[in-house]
């Protein structure tokens, strides 16, 4: 049985299902680092520029769209400024448990799915659920990847189910000469 589109996650409704100790079989994270690039640097404050990316709209997340969006800004970023040149976050974690009430398909499903209405269903994945306006991921750098930066956010923007806006929260003073 194929897993349901994200589409239907899209949405936040009703309370969150976060309980994971009162869940049993709960779906592995998928984001492997939650940092990446030097974390040491972006700590003691030496980037010149902070940009991030928030989101527009109020929705779920899923665990596996936080991931392609850190592997895609990642890999754009980390081609242009090196290993050490940046430092890139990921701000939000999927805590919201996905249920999903599995149909059978196939020649005579409609005599084995005649189950109960509005089911519990079983575990499938996790969600990070964001608010309009939160920020969702950060990259710091030294004005010489400003450009670059953004373009790693953008691409990261399109893994998401919402419309989201690039920020520069430091640095606006080095913008003049690059933009």
């Amino acid at each position: 049985m194929a897993r349901k589109p994200a589409v239907m996650y899209r949405r936040i409704k009703g309370p969150a299902f976060t309980r994971r100790k009162y869940i049993g079989g709960v779906p592995n994270n998928r984001i492997l680092n939650f940092y990446a690039g030097d974390r040491r640097a972006a700590e003691l404050g030496e980037f010149k520029m902070e940009l991030s990316l928030h989101a527009d709209e109020s929705c779920q997340i899923r665990h596996i769209a936080l991931e392609a969006a850190r592997v895609i800004s990642n890999a754009t970023i980390r081609k242009q400024a090196g290993m050490m040149g940046y430092a890139l976050r990921v701000h939000t974690y999927p805590h919201h448990i996905l249920r999903e009430n599995k149909q059978a398909t196939g020649a005579g499903a409609d005599r084995v799915s005649q189950g109960m209405r509005c089911a519990f269903g079983k575990n499938v994945g996790t969600a990070a659920r964001v608010k309009r306006g939160q920020r969702v991921i950060s990259i710091q750098c030294d004005p010489d990847h400003y450009l670059i930066a953004k373009d790693a956010l953008r691409k990261a923007s399109m893994k998401f189910p919402t419309p989201c806006t690039t920020k520069l929260v430091r640095g606006s003073e080095f913008i003049k000469g690059l933009v």
